[in-house]
């Protein structure tokens, strides 16, 4: 990846309904505008996502979305929604980027963020690039939290199961959002290790102890957990399939789809859905990777991306 850097400048944004979202720029003042939006929904931005960009070529948004990261208030599930998100990002564009189109970059719930914008403001999206595809339907959801993914990893899905009884186990997210949004704490805590613990070990092709370590303090495993649960309960605040059925919109917008073949987490069959709705787009199916952005194949693809849309 490109050398670490420091932002340039960052701030707050004041929703005016209650929240304030962190964000910063990165890179040069004058270089092409990139807006980075990262997975989840609840995990926030990490340093190594502004080395995918050329600080030389660049000028890199990146913020925490609703309840995450350095964003407040923590964990909160008010007006917290992909419309909410949405409409971030365009103030964002609009009055800190400031300009009338830049690249849009996700990754994992970024990819399904991204769509959801780009699909309502199109006209504002210079380029996409997408990785690890997560559309958000009712399958998706059953295959990673429900059943589908245990059969690839038994071990960890016993201490997936472990918080809830057996006699809840027939709607693994119900049963989660249950104690995620518990008044005793320490059920609250008790379940999003364990939710954040199933994702963690499962989104790489092989093991990564700096995947294991992610969200390991209570508070950040509080609000991805709590955060992403919350989406998946109320589907995305989304039509099923919607994202997949309103793909022709992008159609003039240069976009580039990377996707990991053994992706437990979001397997490939949304990526390759997308391809197929969108075929103005270029695909990559990384045979040797999983869902992590930081796994050779898919890093790889991504800096690609990255530097040629940069000219």
């Amino acid at each position: 990846m490109y050398p670490e850097i420091q932002p340039y400048q960052h701030g707050f944004l004041n929703t005016e309904d209650g929240h304030q979202i962190y964000w910063e720029l990165c890179g040069n003042p004058h270089g092409k505008p990139a807006v980075f939006l990262h997975g989840g929904p609840g995990s926030g931005c990490a340093a190594a996502h502004r080395r995918l960009f050329n600080p030389e070529r660049y000028k890199v948004l990146l913020f925490d979305q609703r309840g995450c990261g350095r964003s407040t208030p923590h964990a909160s599930l008010e007006n917290n929604t992909t419309w909410h998100l949405v409409a971030d990002i365009e103030r964002l564009r609009s009055k800190v980027l400031q300009t009338e189109k830049s690249l849009v970059f996700g990754g994992s719930w970024g990819s399904t963020l991204a769509l959801a914008y780009a699909q309502t403001h199109p006209q504002h999206v210079s380029e996409l690039i997408l990785r690890g595809i997560f559309a958000l339907r009712q399958a998706e959801l059953h295959w990673f939290y429900q059943e589908g993914a245990s059969w690839l990893f038994p071990d960890l899905w016993e201490q997936y199961l472990a918080p809830i009884p057996p006699a809840e186990r027939g709607d693994l997210i119900a049963a989660y959002r249950k104690r995620l949004t518990s008044s005793d704490r320490s059920v609250q805590v008790e379940a999003a290790h364990a939710w954040t613990q199933w994702e963690n070990q499962t989104i790489s092709l092989l093991p990564s102890a700096a995947h294991k370590q992610a969200h390991a303090d209570d508070a950040s495993a509080l609000a991805f957990a709590r955060i992403e649960n919350h989406y998946f309960v109320n589907k995305g605040f989304m039509g099923e399939g919607q994202l997949l059925r309103d793909a022709h919109i992008l159609q003039y917008i240069p976009g580039i789809i990377i996707q990991g073949r053994y992706d437990a987490c979001t397997p490939a069959r949304t990526a390759w859905d997308l391809h197929k709705a969108w075929p103005q787009a270029e695909f990559h199916l990384v045979p040797d990777a999983g869902h992590a952005f930081d796994e050779p194949g898919i890093l790889a693809r991504l800096l690609a991306a990255t530097d040629r849309f940069s000219q």
